[in-house]
């Protein structure tokens, strides 16, 4: 690949390492020769045991800068797995202050892909098309899109929005006529709305209104795009000048979908009164009409009975794999695999099979949770099953890490 590829190359100072499974602490990855070989095959994990011994983990940000992988839902990456996104603020700049760095993963090679306002409003078409905000030359912000598909990256101003309250992420449906995100609907931040943009007619229609979807992560529904998942945090309150003053109250959280483009709501069985609390984690498993998510660890769901949950629109619900404090989800694009966290030390990356429920841990991410979302793993796995790209601060500083998935593993898993 050309170094002209997005325009100016990025130093690639990215710290490669093998890192043997059980060492505790902190890590600094020492620097292999490019090309060393990876990590030899391994079978599955069990629930409690290590990871694979000489498992490789490579460090892909070495700077100082507040760096994200962007979060664990869906993986941020071309459809071919060549090339994936994080973000960082750079203190340098001031008018988008954030930047996007392409990362290609046979060579870890980095680029720079636009500047934006930040991560709010991001999102990802399950073609490997990247959705963006940046402040352009009119009023607004512009939703701008570039196709990591291609050779030559040509970001393309494809909407303006007005500059307002705007909350969460965005989502985008496969056939990118929809964008959808919250937005704050009054001065006081007592109402919140779900926006239903049209890129096709220029159209902005509000499709939903509560008082508690201050922190929606709003998901259209991979394929056929029929439904918007909604994340409802009941009890929740917004200070005046819109920061979270009380993200959910005893309650607790818990989802409904909403029908596209009309809005109808569907309530989910999920949370109090029905299963645990909602950890506020959640995502599609691509085309198949049902959610993976994780509850509170404890009682019926606890690790030993299983808190990783799959619902559907009519109201089914099972449990999906056990062994582990899974806390923030992940799914595959082919919808057949799941990346979660272990939530307590040493935080382990654990992938496993939606369908089987077997499972495997991937590495240790070592980090220290903090308030800050980059200490958060975040972990996904790529489109092609070959990696899982995670934060961690398990170097004393937040990072963006890939941790290569060992040789028979995804395979080991399906079986069953």
């Amino acid at each position: 690949m050309s170094d002209a590829r997005r325009g100016r190359p990025i130093s690639r100072r990215t710290a490669l390492g093998h890192v043997a499974a059980g060492v505790a602490g902190a890590f600094a990855a020492p620097r292999l020769a490019r090309g060393q070989s990876s990590a030899p095959s391994a079978p599955p994990a069990g629930p409690g045991k290590r990871p694979p011994a000489f498992q490789k983990v490579i460090q892909v940000t070495t700077e100082e800068f507040n760096h994200s992988n962007i979060y664990c839902e869906i993986p941020y990456c071309s459809k071919d797995s060549r090339y994936f996104v994080y973000q960082r603020k750079n203190p340098k700049l001031t008018r988008n202050r954030y930047e996007f760095i392409l990362v290609e993963l046979a060579s870890f090679k980095k680029w720079l892909l636009d500047r934006s306002v930040g991560l709010s409003g991001c999102a990802m078409r399950p073609d490997g098309v990247f959705y963006y905000l940046k402040r352009g030359r009119g009023k607004g912000l512009d939703l701008m899109k570039d196709d990591l598909r291609v050779e030559v990256g040509k970001p393309e101003k494809v909407y303006e929005l007005a500059e307002g309250p705007w909350r969460s992420l965005g989502t985008v449906s496969e056939d990118g006529r929809y964008y959808l995100r919250s937005k704050t609907l009054d001065e006081k931040s007592t109402s919140f709305g779900i926006v239903l943009i049209d890129l096709e007619k220029g159209t902005e229609t509000v499709i939903d209104r509560d008082p508690f979807t201050l922190n929606a992560h709003p998901q259209i529904e991979p394929g056929p795009g029929r439904w918007a998942m909604i994340q409802h945090n009941r009890g929740g309150r917004c200070r005046p000048d819109g920061s979270i003053d009380r993200l959910v109250g005893p309650e607790g959280a818990t989802l409904y979908v909403l029908s596209l483009p009309d809005g109808k709501r569907t309530e989910l069985p999920v949370g109090k009164p029905h299963t645990a609390p909602c950890t506020g984690h959640e995502a599609w498993i691509d085309s198949t009409g049902e959610m993976l998510l994780s509850v509170a660890a404890s009682g019926d769901y606890s690790p030993e009975k299983g808190n990783l949950l799959g619902v559907r629109p009519d109201g089914t619900v099972r449990v999906v794999a056990k062994g582990y404090r899974f806390n923030h989800v992940g799914v595959s694009r082919c919808g057949r695999f799941f990346c979660c966290d272990d939530w307590q030390p040493p935080y382990k990356i654990v992938i496993g099979s939606i369908r089987t429920g077997r499972t495997a841990v991937v590495c240790e991410s070592k980090t220290k949770p903090t308030r800050s979302q980059n200490t958060h793993p975040h972990a996904y796995l790529t489109p092609d099953l070959k990696w899982v790209i995670f934060n961690s601060n398990r170097s004393g500083f937040p990072h963006v890490y890939a941790a290569s998935v060992p040789e028979g593993m995804i395979e080991g898993l399906a079986k069953g």
